[in-house]
């Protein structure tokens, strides 16, 4: 008996003539008849060859969508041809965690055509209570409400176009139960708080960063993306046409989300200046360098860690990077900018989103605008509503308005780490990624930091130079 051949590698047989033929289904027409190419040759092994070269060049066999088969296929099949052409690399990621991490694994056996709104609202109720498969003893076993209105949206877009194409009658995902839609939390720092932040970055070496951050509220993959060419240091025009994102440990470059996103935003003189000084201790290309490799940008989500850093030792409460980007926005509306006007700085599609975001320093900007009318045309005496007040509680734990920055660095990437062993040990470490793509721990010891980070400085540089000369060879053998 013939041994069957797997699906999708084609079919082989021989012709009345002698030779032959190889034939690979490509596609299926809008009947669902199946679109085919074929090889020809005169053994069966030189046609063997041929269909797989055919199948190459063809990609992947389409598959036949029947409304009897498996949901968890017709979910791949929709992301797959429908879906990831569309979206860019970050959500592509955040799209093939939900779908192939959570929703085929739990629902993607049931077919397609007897999928059901029970059978949704169940999976729901499973991701909040044990659908978390990463960090489960930092977050507990359920997942977010967040990530489950994500997962409902996949399944209602894909459900969608199986109506579409006549796959289904009804969507199963319309009118399912959901968890509420909750805006996170906005947090933004008080006048107080950002003086002493913005000192203790200065001792840090991260001023520049978070000063252009708090004087143009960039989003952190925006200001990662800048190149010095982008900044017109005689006009101030700050040209924000590129980001950087990590994709599966990996920067990936591209253009904003949208057009509202790629914009000129003018840099008041004095910021023009600080960033025309920090220039000239740089010499890559990037405004805001990687410290391993200055010829790429500096991963987008270390800024998150090292913001962090800076608040606590500020004696700041914790915000997000995010936030700085309200901070912004709210002080340029409490110091007289246009709604307008900042919709364009910090690339909103509208100002109507604008308005919807910072509604509550704008409806305070009406009621302030309404008194002192009142004041100048009634004649009264109304009391000025205080925008700090809603915006700025009280820090419980206030510092001495002379503030003193911690002097302990944020140790960069690249220089190894010091630990204290004991009173009289110091452990100094360097963890650098070999030629060969892996990495390896390299120890010293001291008696104190000082001997111990001297000792370190050096056999890092000896490590950077026997690495350097092995990629060196290696270079020199591949040619």
């Amino acid at each position: 008996m013939a041994k069957r051949r797997q699906n999708g590698k084609g079919t082989l047989r021989q012709r009345k003539d002698g030779r032959w033929e190889g034939r690979v289904v490509i596609g299926y027409d809008e009947k669902g008849l199946p679109k085919t190419k074929s090889v020809l040759a005169h053994t069966k092994t030189e046609c063997a060859e041929k269909l797989s070269k055919l199948i190459e060049e063809c990609g992947p066999p389409a598959r036949r969508c029947k409304p009897d088969m498996p949901f968890g296929d017709w979910m791949d099949f929709w992301y797959q041809n429908y879906s990831k052409p569309a979206i860019r690399p970050l959500t592509q990621a955040n799209y093939e965690n939900r779908i192939y991490d959570h929703i085929i694994p739990d629902i993607g056996k049931i077919p397609l055509n007897k999928l059901t709104q029970n059978d949704l609202q169940q999976f729901y109720a499973r991701m909040k209570q044990t659908g978390r498969k990463q960090y489960v003893e930092k977050y507990g076993p359920g997942l977010s409400d967040r990530m489950v209105r994500a997962c409902h949206a996949s399944c209602r877009m894909a459900l969608e176009k199986a109506v579409a194409e006549g796959l289904i009658r009804v969507n199963p995902a319309i009118g399912c139960k959901l968890p509420p839609k909750k805006a996170r939390e906005m947090q933004v720092l008080t006048k107080e708080e950002l003086q002493r932040f913005l000192v203790q970055a200065k001792e840090d070496g991260y001023y520049e960063l978070f000063l252009l951050e708090l004087g143009t509220g960039m989003r952190r993959g925006e200001i990662m993306g800048l190149q010095w060419d982008d900044l017109n240091f005689r006009t101030g025009e700050l040209h924000i046409v590129r980001q950087a994102c990590a994709v599966n440990g990996k920067i990936e470059i591209s253009t904003p989300k949208t057009k509202s996103s790629i914009r000129t935003v003018v840099l008041p003189p004095s910021l023009v200046g600080v960033l025309r000084k920090y220039k000239e201790t740089f010499s890559s290309r990037w405004m805001f360098p990687s410290p391993q490799n200055p010829d790429v940008p500096r991963y987008p989500t270390s800024v998150g860690d090292i913001l962090s850093i800076l608040l606590k030792r500020a004696g700041c409460k914790h915000v997000r990077f995010h936030d700085l980007r309200h901070t912004f926005a709210t002080m340029a509306l409490e110091n007289g900018m246009d709604v307008k006007t900042l919709s364009a700085t910090i690339g909103h599609v509208s100002a109507a989103t604008t308005l919807d975001i910072y509604s509550h320093v704008t409806d305070t900007m009406q009621m302030q605008a309404a008194v002192s009318i009142d004041r100048k045309i009634g004649g009264t005496d109304a009391q000025m509503p205080v925008v700090e007040e809603r915006l700025a509680p009280e820090i419980k734990s206030p510092v001495s308005p002379k503030f003193e920055p911690i002097e302990q660095k944020i140790r960069k990437s690249g220089t190894g780490c010091v630990y204290r062993i004991n009173d009289n040990l110091w452990e100094g470490s360097f963890f650098p990624r070999l030629p060969d793509g892996t990495r390896k721990k390299f120890n010293i010891y001291a008696k104190t930091r000082e001997e111990c980070e001297e000792l370190l400085a050096k056999m890092i540089a000896e490590k950077k130079a026997e690495i350097a000369e092995e990629k060196a060879k290696q270079k020199e053998g591949a040619e």
